[in-house]
């Protein structure tokens, strides 16, 4: 099967980035972050991007599957050497969040929502998703894979997904170049990971990254929500803390969402 992604010109596209020389096209495959996963183990080196157009087996946060259609979408994984800590590993989410917004809003005009921690909204249905998953010891990650999965060229989605999903396609109404689309996310993120990466640049990188995430996510101050963690609960959102963990106003107490799911509550409940 034939991929709509050019690896020539991706490589042209990042020439000069850390990606450069280093990404591997498939037209389909089971899950790109499996596969980066793997190569991890290996000496594959850090910087390593697995891209397709289409997944058979692709994961998303909570083990949700993500609806693929062959030739739609842009499915890849990098694969990251970082010398951080294993609790630094959620900024990795958070910078490829921000890289994604910028590299869409380059390839398309559109202004993506980011919904904490790894989603990407447009007009209030998802359109791209984040996984971040790691190999580590006590205080040092070995490896990390951030995979990030978007929908490009969807012109429709199964019924149960109708009202949650979108596309750049359907939001921009016309059909998008998966590899320019492909190329402004890396090169973004490129940008965004150099001193995150770095444990002596981390600190300041990662207070540029809360500054910036809160000024480009609705989602941060202010959004009524439900968590489906601890028993569940509401309250307002009120930024994130000093780790890039979501803080929420209950009311009664101000609660740090770990790992829940964030859902926006419609008016009156």
């Amino acid at each position: 099967m034939p991929s709509p992604l050019d690896s020539a010109a991706l490589d042209r596209a990042l020439h000069g980035t850390m990606f450069a020389g280093n990404v591997h096209v498939f037209a389909t495959i089971d899950s790109t972050n499996t596969y980066a996963m793997r190569e991890g183990a290996t000496s594959a080196p850090g910087g390593s991007v697995y891209i397709a157009s289409e997944q058979t087996a692709g994961r998303g946060r909570g083990a949700h599957r993500w609806h693929s259609e062959p030739d739609s979408g842009v499915y890849m994984s990098l694969l990251l050497r970082p010398r951080i800590a294993p609790a630094d590993a959620l900024w990795l989410s958070l910078a490829a969040g921000l890289a994604v917004q910028q590299g869409i809003a380059d390839v398309t005009g559109l202004k993506a929502d980011i919904r904490w921690p790894n989603d990407l909204l447009l007009g209030g249905r998802k359109f791209c998703g984040i996984l971040t998953e790691m190999n580590a010891e006590a205080t040092q990650v070995r490896y990390a894979v951030t995979g990030i999965g978007i929908n490009v060229n969807h012109a429709m989605f199964p019924e149960e997904l109708q009202w949650v999903a979108t596309s750049l396609r359907v939001e921009a109404g016309r059909e998008q170049d998966c590899t320019a689309v492909a190329a402004a996310i890396l090169r973004a993120l490129d940008a965004e990971l150099r001193d995150l990466m770095q444990a002596d640049t981390i600190a300041l990188a990662t207070a540029s990254l809360l500054t910036r995430f809160e000024e480009c996510s609705t989602w941060a101050r202010g959004k009524r929500v439900s968590v489906d963690e601890a028993g569940g609960y509401t309250g307002v959102t009120a930024g994130l803390d000093a780790r890039g963990f979501l803080r929420v106003d209950t009311g009664t107490e101000m609660r740090t969402v770990l790992s829940g799911g964030v859902r926006e509550l419609t008016p009156g409940v």
